[in-house]
């Protein structure tokens, strides 16, 4: 679909609604026009598809333009021009970026409502009432974890991108252990430096460690040993005295066991990830993921055992092979073990996953949609509240994560990453840095993706540190939405 900018180049926001609202990219084109009158900003858009032809133009007082502002009414006019065109009204209205929680956050931290805060979620984006309230509910956590921090505190992530296998809604960069064995010590070692280095860069900051999580991959493809290892050096080069929540996410049952759930908890690991994505053998091989269904709730109750009560649970809606009734009772089978946290994705066909290619048998958007209200109405009825949410290109049924906790038990580090609430140091292969700068702005450094490079460049990826470091000076971490 062909899109046009006339009297205005913010070709970003309005090219991101529009492969929201029409993702399967049909013939037609779309005329985004911005005029500027001396009284009125005008926005202006006109869609045609099958010889049909709509418009819709929205506007704001000229003195009062700012670039939000000004986007918005290009949003706006371009969503209400595309509304007769599409077969249903989306649930998220005119918003089209991946952190719509955003918005309602912001609302509440300059002392606004919850039902304030979803009025303007349905009156000025157009988004449903159920979509506001999740939001609203979700920046409710935000704002209360954003309370907690101070403009020294950061995050710390460490990657392991190794796995066991490589799932087939995967397009994470990682390797599977089995081929690259080898590449396992040295990329083990490689990250020991880029620890040292990290930590005697962070002492002489003035910042402090406030949450850290290990993800990958898959960080239980470690052993035991080598996990104590990993921890024992994060510990002797980090001050965490002033941390909240050390998470690791042990991901697949098929790589965790009593010993290594034992090492982790003992450690100081205080929460754990243990994510079957669904409870059906079928399902379960169909995704390339060599366990059952029964291994989830062995490594469960092995974790319970261990000391761990603060466990999440990752779901995803729309798998292949995948059906209504079969999702149910994986829902119902893992709310029933009472975990913390329950985390329902919707299956995102991203490029780099087999699945982006080799669709399958994928369930159908009605039959995703009555998976993700089946859930919800699950986890509000168990005492459940949605604590973070996020969404994603190429999603199925343009749907979200939602993040469900139960007794305020919510994982901050998940907040603060995903709202961008304070600055993310990651170390490893794949990781991502996402530093606030003294100007107010947000700047990522990426560290190289795969083992091998990361090997290879390290010299590159201490002098990047080296130069993250020199631009947080005089900065504050904390960023407000």
């Amino acid at each position: 679909m062909k899109l046009t900018l006339l009297g205005h180049t913010d070709n970003y926001a309005v090219e991101q609604l529009q492969m929201a609202l029409f993702p399967e990219n049909p013939e037609g084109e779309a005329v985004s026009t911005l005029h500027r009158g001396k009284t009125w900003l005008t926005a202006t858009t006109k869609i045609t598809i099958n010889g049909k032809t709509t418009q819709s133009s929205k506007r704001l007082k000229a003195e009062a333009e700012t670039v939000p502002l000004r986007r918005r009414i290009l949003q706006q006019s371009y969503y209400l021009a595309a509304l007769p065109h599409l077969p249903e009204a989306p649930a998220w209205g005119a918003l089209a970026g991946v952190r719509p929680t955003k918005l309602t956050t912001r609302h509440l931290l300059e002392g606004g409502t919850v039902d304030s805060a979803r009025k303007l979620m349905e009156r000025v984006y157009y988004v449903s009432p159920r979509r506001s309230r999740l939001a609203a509910e979700c920046s409710e956590s935000t704002a209360a974890a954003a309370r907690l921090l101070e403009p020294t505190d950061i995050s710390l992530y460490v990657g392991i991108p190794f796995c066991p296998t490589r799932c087939a809604y995967c397009s994470f960069v990682s390797r599977t252990v089995g081929k690259h064995t080898e590449l396992l010590e040295p990329y083990l070692q490689a990250l020991m430096e880029e620890i040292a280095f990290t930590g005697k860069a962070l002492e002489t900051s003035g910042f402090r460690v406030r949450t850290l999580y290990i993800g990958g991959g898959t960080p239980t493809t470690l052993s035991a040993a080598q996990l104590k290892t990993l921890i024992g050096a994060l510990q002797d080069n980090f001050d965490l005295s002033r941390c909240l929540e050390f998470t690791v996410e042990g991901g697949r049952p098929d790589t965790l066991n009593p010993e290594k759930l034992q090492t982790l908890f003992d450690l100081g690991v205080g929460r754990m990830s243990i994510n079957p994505q669904t409870m059906n053998d079928r399902v379960l091989k169909a995704c390339g993921r060599p366990h059952t269904g029964a291994d989830v709730v062995r490594s469960y109750q092995e974790a319970v055992a261990a000391g761990f009560r603060d466990i999440n649970m990752d779901l995803i809606a729309g798998l292949p092979e995948d059906n209504y009734e079969d999702f149910c009772r994986s829902l119902d089978t893992v709310a029933a073990l009472e975990p913390a946290n329950i985390t329902l994705h919707t299956l995102a066909l991203k490029k780099g996953a087999d699945l982006f290619e080799k669709r399958g048998n994928l369930p159908s958007r009605e039959e995703v949609s009555r998976m993700v209200d089946y859930g919800e109405q699950v986890f509000r009825s168990l005492g459940y509240k949605p604590y973070y949410l996020y969404r994603q290109k190429y999603m199925s049924g343009s749907f979200e994560n939602v993040g469900w906790s139960k007794d305020g038990r919510d994982c901050l580090y998940n907040i603060y990453m995903m709202e961008e609430l304070h600055s993310i140091l990651s170390l490893g292969g794949g990781g991502m840095n996402k530093v606030n700068l003294p100007d107010g702005t947000l700047q990522r450094f990426h560290n190289p993706k795969f083992p091998e490079q990361y090997i290879g460049q390290l010299d590159s990826v201490l002098e990047q540190k080296k130069t993250l470091f020199e631009r947080m000076k005089g900065s504050k971490s904390c960023w407000t939405p």
